[in-house]
Order: C-alpha cells, then sequence, then structure tokens
C-alpha cells in the first residue's frame, strides 16, 4: 500500500529525475553548438542559390542537394536576394519573380536538414542598376539616409532571422560585401547585431569582400570571421599548380597576420572559380571571354584546399555556387559551379577526409 507521504516522495524523486534528464540532453545540444573548436565542426561547404521564385522547390533542386551531400559536405549555404534600385537607394525588396519564397528556401533548409547537412542562411543585397556602384558601394551622403539604409537593412534581416530560428538552422550570416557600408561601425554594433542575437540564438558571421575584411570593426561580436576569397592568384591565364599554391600561401600568411589580431576562427563564406583560362586573374568575374579550361577550374580548387586545409585557424569554406538545375555545368560549360566537372572530384576527395 501506498500511503500519500510515500507517494509524494516517489513523485517527487520521478520529476526530479525528469528534470535531470531534460537538463542533461539540453545542455548536451547546446554545448555541441558551441564547441567551435571540435574538428567535427570544420565547415565543408557548398553555396546553394537560385534566382527564381520556386527555385528551391523544384524536384530537380532536390536531386542537387542529394548531390551536394555525396561530395562530403557538411554544411549548404542556402543564398536568398533581396534588391535596391541603384547604390544610393534606401528601399530593400523582394523581387517577385527572382527573390526565392520563403516556402521555397524552408523547403531546402529541411531537405539539406534530411540530407544530413547543417545550413548556413546567408540573404543578399544586389543593385539593380549598378552603372554607378555596386553592393560594395551602397552608401550615403546624409545621416536620414542611412538610418534609413539600415532600419530597411534591419528589418530584411529579421525576417530571415526569424526564418532560421523556426527551422533550426545553424550559422547565419548578416551581410555580404557591403564593403562601405560595413565601416558604419556604430550601426552594426548597436542596431543590426544586437537585433539578429535577439531573434536567432545560432552562430552569426559576416562575409567581407577578399580586399576589405580588415576593415570590419564588429568582428568580436561574431562567431566567425567571415571572407569572401576571390583573391587573384595569376597575372597569365594558364598558371601552374605550383604557381596558384605559391600565390595562395602569400595571402595566407598575410591572413593568419590579420587573424591574430581579431581572435576569430575564420571562414571562406565564399571561393569559386570560372571553368575557364584566366579564370585565377580575376576569380570574382563570371567572364565568359577566355577558353573553356576544367582543369585550371580543379588546379584553383586543389590549390586552395592544399593551402589551407590544415590551418588551425581556419574553419572552413563554401564554394560557390552550385546551381538548383543538376544537369549543370556539362558540355561547354564556363561558369562557376564546379558541378559535372572534374573540380567537383577535388571536393569529394577533400572533403571525404579529416584534417591532420
Amino acid at each position: 500500500m501506498v500511503t500519500g507521504k510515500n507517494f509524494r516522495k516517489k513523485t517527487f524523486v520521478f520529476a526530479s529525475l525528469i528534470v535531470l534528464i531534460t537538463y542533461q540532453i539540453v545542455f548536451s545540444q547546446s554545448f555541441m553548438l558551441l564547441d567551435h573548436s571540435s574538428p567535427d565542426d570544420f565547415q565543408k561547404g557548398i553555396c546553394y542559390a537560385t534566382w527564381c521564385k520556386e527555385g528551391f522547390s523544384s524536384s530537380s533542386s532536390d536531386q542537387s542537394l542529394r548531390e551536394i551531400a555525396r561530395t562530403g559536405a557538411n554544411y549548404v549555404q542556402i543564398v536568398v536576394t533581396y534588391y535596391q534600385k541603384r547604390y544610393d537607394s534606401t528601399a530593400i525588396k523582394p523581387i517577385e519573380d527572382r527573390t526565392p519564397s520563403d516556402d521555397s528556401v524552408i523547403h531546402a533548409i529541411v531537405e539539406a536538414h534530411k540530407n544530413g547537412m547543417a545550413v548556413m542562411l546567408k540573404p543578399h543585397i544586389d543593385v539593380i542598376d549598378d552603372t554607378d556602384g555596386g553592393r560594395a558601394d551602397i552608401g550615403f551622403v546624409c545621416e536620414k539616409d542611412w538610418n534609413a539604409w539600415f532600419d530597411n537593412y534591419s528589418k530584411f534581416l529579421k525576417h530571415y532571422a526569424v526564418l532560421a530560428k523556426k527551422y533550426h538552422v545553424e550559422l547565419f550570416c548578416i551581410g555580404t560585401e557591403l564593403s562601405y557600408a560595413q565601416t558604419r561601425t556604430e550601426a552594426w554594433r548597436k542596431k543590426v547585431i544586437p537585433l539578429v542575437r535577439s531573434l536567432y540564438s545560432g552562430r552569426i558571421t559576416y562575409a567581407a569582400n577578399w580586399d576589405a575584411y580588415d576593415t570590419v570593426k564588429f568582428w568580436d561580436l561574431l562567431d566567425f570571421a567571415g571572407i569572401d576569397a576571390y583573391f587573384p592568384l595569376a597575372n597569365k591565364d594558364n598558371p601552374t599548380i605550383d604557381e596558384l599554391v605559391g600565390a595562395w600561401e602569400k595571402w595566407a600568411q598575410k591572413i593568419e597576420a590579420w587573424y591574430k589580431s581579431v581572435g576569430k576562427a575564420i571562414i571562406f563564406t565564399e571561393c569559386g572559380y570560372c571553368s575557364t583560362s584566366g579564370a585565377a586573374k580575376r576569380p570574382w568575374e563570371e567572364s565568359y571571354s577566355g577558353d573553356v579550361n576544367l582543369a585550371l577550374q580543379a588546379d584553383c580548387y586543389r590549390a586552395l584546399m592544399k593551402t589551407f586545409w590544415n590551418k588551425a585557424w581556419f574553419q572552413g569554406l563554401y564554394w560557390w555556387g552550385w546551381s538548383t538545375y543538376s544537369l549543370s555545368g556539362k558540355g561547354a560549360h564556363k561558369k562557376f559551379t564546379p558541378q559535372n566537372k572534374p573540380a567537383v572530384r577535388e571536393v569529394k576527395s577533400w572533403y571525404s577526409n579529416s584534417r591532420a
């Protein structure tokens, strides 16, 4: 017979046990999320973008995500783009047929997780009329316009930070290549970053352009220092692999010296090369003038990974950019994607290995 006193005692013990187990589960999950130094947390990433409203929702996109997972990637970067008319416009809006719908973005997040990959959500801003300036030049003469732009930019980020939290996105990027706007340090430190942190509990980064990462003055508030690593590597069309590695080593020395001043693990939030001769000269350009050169693209991939793979301060990279069309890259294809090209074999070779 269970007395009232014994019953209450057993109930208390049972409830305490449940609380303890729940705490251990939550603590363990939180620890795994916050353990940035784990070798298993090295970000073997692929950038994944569409400029079609329902591009992420297609069966071809699902197939592309399965193919990304087969490269050994453990992260996929999902890119969604809003637009402003000019570099000096304050309004930031989606374009009906070009900005992926929320349903489409959510579908891609769910499919990526289903395929065993973590997600970086990376909202972009593009300039429609870039005659006088592009994304890097976004800026204003008067303070009123700066305030209006940051208000609109914060609303834009708020929408995706809420979505990222709801769908358990592992990493959120608060900006990409906003080289002039990123110098407005106070706005980022007091407005943008606190807003994102209040809405989203995961890790955050910023993607600075390769020629402007050292002008960012808010790295201390982020979890990773992100660089879109389109560093020029050659002055000729067809450099050798040794020449590419040598060029990267010089950049790596500069990046490592800078890393020591910021103390944040570095990720390459974008890196990539077109499959054309001359691709190593100006890697940020999608050029169609050179001859198709699949071997050079693969060599550029190998040189980057050979240089950075085992550097302790380097925490991952994201290759630009995989298409939602699963047959992309076949034939005489000159664009960035490594799909169906020798470059993807380099990705698989490196991504299948652990770091030293």
